[in-house]
């Protein structure tokens, strides 16, 4: 149910076509909440047909133009009933997590490996979130919008910053484990 969400905070922020979408989506919000190209332009027909979005009219011939797409007052009341309503947190789903379990019951080869792979993508991600904050969000930027994003990203600092502690504690574990003949 995120996605229509996602979507209309997006076009509030600015409105974009489709394609414009995708490519803030791989900016920004895309960091916590993925989607595809065709799952945004799905999406977008269905906010449209619910009557929570229109395509702005244009001046040239609509053939082959992208449509711009802008948010209406039911879109907006529904996005503002949806940030107060209750949700319970989601339970993880990581691959990482259950391979680190079938490791216990099957061997740990090619572990390491996976293990590290995923320190150096945490690592990187991290390092572009910190850049993204030093680029975006100076101590004088400070309305409600820049605080609130900010915290956002703060968010994903610290899950980064949780994942690298989290990998090097299970390599050292790793490293620790007693070898068993092959």
């Amino acid at each position: 149910m995120s996605l229509p969400h996602a979507i209309l905070t997006a076009l509030l922020e600015k409105p974009s076509s489709g394609l414009e979408l995708t490519r803030r989506f791989d900016r920004s919000i895309g960091y916590f909440w993925s989607a595809t190209h065709q799952q945004i332009y799905r999406e977008l027909g269905k906010l449209e047909e619910a009557g929570h979005i229109r395509a702005l009219p244009s001046d040239r011939p609509a053939r082959g133009q992208k449509k711009e797409y802008e948010v209406l007052p039911a879109g907006r009341a529904e996005l503002t009933a949806w940030v107060g309503r209750t949700e319970d947190p989601k339970p993880i789903r990581d691959a990482l997590l259950l391979r680190m379990r079938a490791a216990a019951v099957v061997g740990t080869e090619g572990l390491e490996a996976e293990l590290r792979r995923h320190l150096a993508l945490h690592e990187g991600q991290l390092a572009e979130y910190e850049d993204i904050e030093k680029r975006h969000f100076p101590p004088e930027r400070d309305t409600v919008e820049d605080r609130l994003r900010h915290v956002v990203l703060r968010g994903g600092i610290d899950l980064e910053r949780f994942w690298i502690e989290w990998v090097r504690a299970a390599l050292r574990e790793l490293a620790a484990l007693p070898t068993t003949p092959g």
